[in-house]
C-alpha cells in the first residue's frame, strides 16, 4: 500500500476518533454500554474489512495498516479497539479463510460494512485454554446441523448478527473432532445470554451466546467437517497480533498521558518530569513499547510471508506486548500519584483495560508453552 493511501487511512482514522470516540469514551466506560451504531459507523470508515479484500467491500489492506488502526484507536478507547479487532481478526478473518466463495459473498459484504456484527465463539464455561475440551456439540441430522451448548466471554455475544461458532461433532478430546458454522441472529434456539460485568474494557461487550436444539443449513458448516479445531488456531495467530496491536495502543495511550502529565505536575517547585526516579519511568516505557512493536513488526512479517515461525513469532510478540502493557498501565498510574487513582484521568481505564489483554486470545501461560514447545522442537 503506498504512502498517499496509508496516509489517508490514517487521517480517516483521527478524524473517527475524533467526532465518534473521544466524546464519549467515559460515558461508555462508566454505563458499561456498547456502541453498536458508532461500531457500525466504523465499517463506513473501512475499520471493519481491513484485511478483506475490495470485492467483498474490504479495505483490501495488509497487516501493517491493520496493526497501525487497531494501535491508533486504542490509545484512544482500547474498548473500541478490542471491539474492532475481534470483528476483523476472529469472525470475518474466519470466514474469509475458510469458506467457499458463495459463503464469502453472503456475509463478508455485511460484516465489512457494518451492517453485520460478528461473533466469534470458542471458549465455553468449561473450556478456556484447554480449546479442544469443548462440549457444545452440532449433531448431524440429514442436510441440517443442530447444535446444543454454551459459549462463553463471546465479544459482541449479545449484540452480533453473525457468529462464527467452533463446536464438537465428533467425540470429546478426540482428533479432529471440532467444525465451525456460522449462526445467523434470530436462528431459532439461539439464544444471547448474561453480560458479564466486567473490570476494565467496559465498552466492549461481552457475553454468553446459548444454543438450544438451534438447527441451521449444513451450506452454513466452515470447511470440513472435523477441521474447525486447525481453522481455530490458524484463525488464532492472525489474534495474537491482534491483541499485541492493542497491547501497544493501551501502551501509547498511557505513555503519553504520562508525559504530559510528568511535564505539567510541579513538586518542590518543579517538574516531576526533571526527577531521574519519574524519568527512568519514562525510558523504561519507551523500551518496552519500542520492543513491541519491533516483535510485532516480525509477526506481520511471519504473516505476510507464510513463514513456518508464525506461530512463535505471533506469541512472542503477544506475551511481550500484553506484559509491557499492563506494566507501563501501572506506572503510568504511579506517575499520576493520587490522581491517576481518580477517573478524572484516563490512566485509570487503561490500567483496568490493560489486564485483558494477558488473557485474550490465549493467556501468557499458553503463549510461553507455545514458544517453549517450538524451541524445544516438540
Amino acid at each position: 500500500m503506498n504512502e498517499e493511501v496509508l496516509y489517508d487511512i490514517k487521517c480517516s482514522v483521527k478524524d473517527f476518533l475524533e467526532r465518534y470516540i473521544k466524546p464519549n469514551v467515559k460515558t461508555w466506560d462508566e454505563a458499561q454500554s456498547f456502541p453498536v451504531e458508532v461500531f457500525r459507523k466504523a465499517g463506513e470508515y473501512g475499520f471493519l474489512g481491513v484485511l478483506t479484500p475490495e470485492k467483498y467491500g474490504g479495505l483490501g489492506a495488509d497487516y501493517s495498516v491493520y496493526v497501525a488502526i487497531i494501535e491508533e484507536i486504542s490509545k484512544v478507547d482500547p474498548s473500541v479497539g478490542l471491539s474492532i479487532a475481534a470483528h476483523n481478526s476472529l469472525a470475518t478473518n474466519h470466514i474469509y479463510l475458510f469458506s467457499e466463495e458463495k459463503q464469502k459473498l453472503r456475509w463478508l459484504p455485511k460484516l465489512n460494512s457494518g451492517q453485520a456484527i460478528g461473533s466469534w465463539g470458542l471458549t465455553e464455561p468449561s473450556s478456556g485454554s484447554d480449546a479442544g475440551a469443548i462440549c457444545t456439540t452440532a449433531r448431524r441430522d440429514g442436510d441440517n446441523w443442530v447444535i446444543n451448548g454454551t459459549k462463553s466471554f463471546i465479544t459482541h455475544g449479545y449484540s452480533s448478527d453473525i457468529a462464527v461458532v467452533v463446536c464438537r461433532t465428533g467425540e470429546k478430546n478426540a482428533k479432529n473432532n471440532a467444525t465451525a458454522f456460522v449462526v445467523e441472529k434470530g436462528t431459532k434456539g439461539f439464544i444471547a445470554g448474561k453480560k458479564e460485568d466486567k473490570l476494565g474494557m467496559r465498552a466492549s461487550e461481552t457475553a454468553q451466546q446459548i444454543f438450544k436444539n438451534c438447527i441451521i443449513p449444513d451450506e452454513n458448516r466452515l470447511g470440513k467437517v472435523g477441521d474447525g479445531f486447525k481453522q481455530a488456531m490458524r484463525v488464532l495467530e492472525g489474534g495474537r497480533v491482534s491483541i499485541a496491536a492493542l497491547s501497544n495502543g493501551i501502551s501509547r495511550g498511557a505513555f503519553e498521558a504520562a508525559i504530559k502529565y510528568a511535564k505539567e505536575r510541579e513538586q518542590f517547585g518543579k517538574p516531576i518530569s526533571t526527577f531521574q526516579s519519574i524519568a527512568f519511568k519514562l525510558a523504561d516505557m519507551e523500551t518496552q513499547i519500542q520492543a513491541s512493536s519491533a516483535l510485532i513488526e516480525r509477526a506481520i512479517n511471519a504473516i505476510v510471508e507464510h513463514s513456518k515461525d508464525i506461530k512463535k513469532l505471533t506469541a512472542l510478540a503477544k506475551l511481550f506486548a500484553s506484559e509491557a502493557c499492563v506494566k507501563i498501565a501501572g506506572e503510568a498510574l504511579q506517575i499520576f500519584g493520587g490522581y491517576g487513582y481518580s477517573k478524572e484521568y484516563p490512566v485509570e481505564r487503561f490500567y483496568r483495560d490493560s489486564k485483558i489483554c494477558t488473557i485474550g486470545e490465549g493467556t501468557s501461560e499458553i503463549q510461553r508453552l507455545i514458544i517453549a514447545r517450538d524451541i524445544l522442537g516438540e
